[in-house]
């Protein structure tokens, strides 16, 4: 039975969530939605993952629907240009990718190719163009989906996401060192760096392409349009703790908020879960009270001028989105095989991940293999 209807409006939703993450709140007052072009992203976004060499085509075929990526940019970004959501959804199935090839190289202790892909990443950011050809698909990959997001608006936007970029790299490295001397942060510490490695200030800064606007500064720091802001993300990353939590002691993971309590605050698992609940919760009326006050801002900058007009629709739009990234994150957990662990043979290692090295060196057959999927797949 399909999750949700095929729909740019609200979309009945058929899934039974589990007690214990159900948030009534959501599905009663967070109607989801869908970009009209969703029922293409998915099919565009598995061909970039075959042409891009980031999944071995059998993961490909078996799981990359199944995990729903482009569902969840999809239920966020609504209003953006069909250019813009695809590089968005695709850069978003990279990002995915990426965590699993970290949480891999700790896993098996790969420091040194770890240490080769922070840097290189640090370098491709900068340069997305010289990095193309890249011999690791990671990077390469990355690259492409740099030079597309930064076409989009001007260097003033493209500078501001690619300094929030490499924060994320290096929030990554610290959980790298984290996890491979078995630190777990505390409370405090954690949720610091959480908003880090959930990239926060990345989803909030492509809300922009989304609206075809770069949003000056006073008003991105407006105190209601930052609260709204880090109310839906914050929302977002706890959420993921809350649903994550038996995926990721299976896997020996030490950045989850429900761990940090269970270490740091004493808490048996129970209460620890009721905590994170709570914590989410609260989010969500944080979220409600803020869009209000973004409302109220929207109304004051549509003073009828031809500055005031795109800049209030661009507010307005983003607003509008954040309450989307809400829904469209609460389904997805319950929608995406991600977290499925209960049904993965090995409850440690997900059978979508490629649990094999990094190949380093260049692949002459590349070209031959990205010409062969162009015509199963078509090019998009």
């Amino acid at each position: 039975m399909p999750a949700f209807f095929h729909s740019a409006t609200s979309t009945k939703t058929q899934i039974a969530v589990p007690p214990a993450l159900a948030l009534p709140l959501i599905e009663d007052r967070f109607p989801r939605q869908l970009h009209p072009h969703w029922p293409d992203l998915q099919a565009a976004t598995r061909t970039w993952l075959l042409e891009k060499e980031l999944m071995p085509p059998e993961k490909v075929a078996r799981y990359a629907d199944g995990l729903r990526y482009t569902d969840l940019m999809a239920g966020y970004y609504l209003g953006a240009p069909v250019d813009v959501l695809q590089a968005i959804a695709d850069y978003s199935a990279w990002f995915f990718v990426w965590d699993d090839r970290h949480d891999r190289d700790v896993v098996h202790r790969r420091s040194a190719a770890w240490t080769r892909l922070r840097d290189q990443l640090h370098v491709a950011l900068d340069a997305p163009w010289h990095h193309l050809s890249h011999p690791d698909a990671l990077v390469a990959a990355f690259a492409d989906s740099m030079v597309r997001l930064y076409s989009f608006l001007g260097e003033r936007w493209n500078a501001r996401f690619a300094g929030h970029f490499h924060e994320v790299i290096e929030a990554y490295d610290v959980e790298f060192r984290n996890r491979m001397t078995g630190r777990v942060p505390r409370v405090a510490e954690y949720l610091e760096l959480r908003r880090l490695t959930f990239a926060h200030w990345i989803w909030l800064d492509l809300l922009e392409p989304t609206a075809r606007y770069e949003i000056p500064q006073h008003i991105r720091e407006h105190p209601a349009y930052q609260r709204a802001g880090l109310s839906c993300q914050d929302f977002a990353a706890w959420y993921n703790d809350l649903c994550s939590l038996p995926k990721e002691i299976a896997g020996d993971e030490h950045h989850n908020l429900g761990i940090s309590l269970i270490r740091h605050e004493g808490m048996t698992l129970e209460d620890a879960v009721t905590e994170v609940r709570r914590r989410v919760g609260d989010c969500v009326t944080d979220f409600i009270e803020a869009e209000k006050e973004v409302n109220v801002l929207v109304r004051e900058l549509r003073d009828g001028t031809w500055r005031g007009e795109p800049l209030a629709d661009a507010v307005e739009l983003s607003v509008s989105n954040m309450r989307n990234w809400i829904s469209s994150v609460y389904w997805f957990h319950h929608e995406s095989g991600r977290y499925q662990v209960d049904s993965w043979a090995d409850r440690s290692t997900p059978p979508y991940v490629n649990d094999q090295p990094a190949a380093c060196a260049p692949r002459p057959e590349r070209s031959k293999r990205v010409k062969r999927a162009k015509r199963k797949g078509g090019s998009r």
